[in-house]
C-alpha cells in the first residue's frame, strides 16, 4: 500500500485534502516491530469548526437527495472497499498487528456484508406513517460526531457512518489515532466513487482535545461514541450541553455459560475464538467461562487442548493466530490484570507474565482458573487475551455470576437448547448466543447497564439516525 495516495497528513474537510492550522503531527506505529511508519495532523478548534461547518451545510442538502441516489452511493462505495480489501487488509496489519489471515474476514470482510444488510434494510424503513390523528414523520436528525475506538478501524467506522449515510446525515469522523489511516483509506473511496462535498469529513487528533469540541459543537446534532465507559461518559456529558442524541457502545465483560448438554468443543472453540483472534481486543469477547461443576473438568480439558490451536507471531506470517497488542499503552494494561490475578490468589495455568524483552508488544495467550466474582480480572474489562474460568455450582448460580458484574455487552449459553435459552433470557445482556457462533448481521448491537446506550446494526441501528415528528391533522 502505497502511503501517499492516502493523503494522511492532511483532513478530509468539504470534498478537499487540506492542511491542518494546528501544523502538529501525531506519529503512528506498527505495534509488531514498534517503527513510525507514517504521522497524521492533530486537529485545533479552527479544523474541527471547518469540518463541522462543511457536514452542516452539506446537510441542507444531502436530507433532501432521494434515498435512491443515498443508496447507489453506498454501493459504490462497497464495492468500492470490496476491490480494495487487500489494501485495507494490509493497513489494518500495519497499524493494529492484527494477522492477515484473522483480519481479512473479521476485520474488513464482515464491513461488506453490514453495509449491503444497512443498504437493505434502509428501504425498508416507513418515513410517514398514518396514525389517528396525524401523520409520525421520519427526518435524518443532523450532523453526526462519529468516535471511533482502535479495535476494529474499519469496523467501528462503517457501523456508524454507512447507516448516517444512508439516513440522509452527513457525518464528521474522528478515528482513533493509533489506528487512523484505514479511515484515509475509505475517506479515499468516498472521494473516488463522488459523495457530495461535506457529506463526510475526515479530522484527526487526540481524542481528549477533538472529541470534547466536537461533543459540544452546536451545530452536531447527534454523537456516536464507541470506547470506554469513561470516554462515553465524558462524551454523553459534553453533549448534554446542547441536548444532543447520544448512541454510546461501551466495555464488557461477557459471561459464556457452560450447562450440562452441551457441546463442549464447540463451545470453547468459539469462547477462545472472541477471546485470542482479536488479541482479545474486542469488547463483546467471552472473557468469562462460567461452567457449572458437573462438567467443569471435561470442559477445562477442552479448554486446555485447544488453547494449543493459537501460536503468537509475526502477524505477516498466515500460520500466526495472535499477533501483537495494539500498544504499549495495551500492553502494560495487560500485564496489569495478569499480575493482579495472580496476587489475588487465582491460578494462572497458561500463558505468562509478559516481559518486554523484543520489539513488539507481545503476549502470550493466558487462562486463569480459581477466579471468583469479585476478583478484578473477574470485574473488569482487559482488552487482552485473558481467560477467566469460573466453576459453579448449579444453573442458578451460573445466571447470578454471569450477571455479577457491571457491564451486560454480550453472552453465551451452552447446553440442551431449550433449556440454553431459559438461561439467556436470564442474563442481563444486549445479546448472547446460543448454541452458536453465527453473527446476525440484522440484529441489534449494544448492551445493558454499563455497556452503553442505545444500538448499532441492522435497522435498529439504521433508525438511532432519524428523529421523531408528530404532525397533527383533521
Amino acid at each position: 500500500m502505497n502511503l501517499e495516495t492516502l493523503n494522511n497528513e492532511k483532513f478530509y474537510i468539504n470534498g478537499e485534502y487540506v492542511e491542518s492550522s494546528s501544523g502538529k503531527f501525531i506519529d503512528v506505529e506498527n505495534p509488531a516491530t514498534e517503527e513510525i511508519f507514517a504521522k497524521i495532523p492533530s486537529a485545533n478548534e479552527e479544523d474541527i469548526n471547518k469540518a463541522v461547518d462543511a457536514a452542516y451545510d452539506a446537510f441542507k442538502t444531502w436530507s433532501k437527495t432521494s434515498l435512491d441516489k443515498r443508496v447507489a452511493l453506498v454501493k459504490k462505495l462497497n464495492q468500492w472497499i470490496k476491490d480494495h480489501q487487500d489494501a485495507f487488509d494490509e493497513l489494518i496489519l500495519l497499524e493494529l498487528g492484527i494477522p492477515i489471515n484473522i483480519g481479512h474476514d473479521s476485520q474488513v470482510g464482515r464491513q461488506i456484508d453490514r453495509t449491503n444488510v444497512f443498504i437493505e434494510q434502509v428501504q425498508n424503513i416507513d418515513l410517514e406513517t398514518s396514525m389517528e390523528g396525524g401523520i409520525l414523520v421520519r427526518e435524518p436528525i443532523g450532523v453526526i460526531a462519529s468516535i471511533t475506538p482502535w479495535n476494529y478501524p474499519l469496523g467501528q467506522i462503517i457501523q456508524k457512518v454507512i447507516p448516517a449515510l444512508l439516513s440522509g446525515c452527513t457525518v464528521v469522523q474522528k478515528p482513533a489515532t493509533n489506528t487512523p489511516l484505514s479511515a484515509y483509506l475509505l475517506a479515499k473511496g468516498i472521494d473516488e466513487v463522488g459523495f457530495p462535498k461535506g457529506v463526510f469529513n475526515l479530522i484527526t487528533g487526540q481524542g481528549s482535545e477533538v472529541g470534547d469540541i466536537l461533543n459540544k459543537h452546536p451545530k452536531v446534532a447527534m454523537i456516536s461514541y464507541t470506547g470506554s465507559l469513561k470516554g462515553g461518559a465524558e462524551s454523553a456529558k459534553a453533549g448534554m450541553d446542547t441536548a444532543k442524541k447520544v448512541v454510546l457502545e461501551l466495555g464488557g465483560k461477557s459471561p459464556a455459560v457452560f450447562v450440562k448438554g452441551a457441546n463442549i468443543k464447540e463451545g470453547v472453540s468459539q469462547v477462545l475464538g472472541t477471546v485470542y483472534k482479536n488479541i482479545g481486543q474486542t469488547c463483546s469477547c467471552l472473557s468469562r467461562a462460567v461452567v457449572t461443576e458437573d462438567i467443569y473438568d471435561e470442559v477445562l480439558e477442552e479448554f486446555l487442548k485447544q488453547y494449543e490451536d493459537y501460536p503468537v507471531g509475526n502477524p505477516t506470517d498466515k500460520k500466526t493466530v495472535i499477533g501483537p497488542l495494539s500498544s504499549k499503552k495495551q500492553f502494560e494494561r495487560v500485564k496489569y490484570y495478569i499480575e493482579k490475578g495472580i496476587e489475588e490468589g487465582a491460578e494462572l495455568i497458561r500463558g505468562e507474565i509478559p516481559n518486554k524483552n523484543n520489539k513488539g508488544y507481545y503476549v502470550k495467550p493466558v487462562i486463569f482458573t480459581n477466579v471468583k466474582a469479585g476478583m478484578t480480572i473477574h470485574d473488569e474489562e482487559i482488552f487482552g487475551p485473558v481467560l477467566s474460568i469460573i466453576k459453579v455450582k448449579d444453573v442458578d448460580e451460573a445466571i447470578k455470576v454471569a450477571n455479577s458484574v457491571d457491564y451486560g455487552l454480550s453472552s453465551a449459553v451452552f447446553g440442551k437448547n431449550d433449556k440454553a435459552i431459559e438461561i439467556a433470557k436470564e442474563i442481563n445482556a444486549g445479546e448472547c448466543y446460543v448454541n452458536t457462533s453465527a453473527k446476525g448481521p440484522n440484529l441489534p448491537f449494544g448492551g445493558y447497564k454499563q455497556s452503553g446506550i442505545g444500538r448499532e446494526g441492522g435497522l435498529y441501528g439504521l433508525l438511532e439516525y432519524y428523529e421523531l415528528k408528530s404532525i397533527y391533522t383533521k
